[in-house]
């Protein structure tokens, strides 16, 4: 199936879950944020989650850090 990762096209296996995906390219999944097709999915929703051909995924990666003045 083709899915578009953040702009991106991608060749993926059929049946993919979002937790499939997360590991397939190697993220931190404690510091994300993912979207498909526009809809926000929560966390706890990841393993359920099933990729579908044409999906459009976005994933967010949050950093922390710096300092106020």
């Amino acid at each position: 199936m083709i899915v578009t990762i953040n702009g991106e096209e991608k060749i993926l296996d059929e049946g993919l879950r979002l937790t499939d995906l997360i590991v397939r390219l190697e993220l931190k999944a404690e510091r994300l944020a993912i979207e498909v097709n526009r809809q926000l999915i929560r966390r706890a929703n990841w393993e359920a989650t099933r990729l579908q051909d044409g999906d459009k995924i976005e994933i967010v990666h949050f950093v922390g850090g710096g300092a106020l003045a």
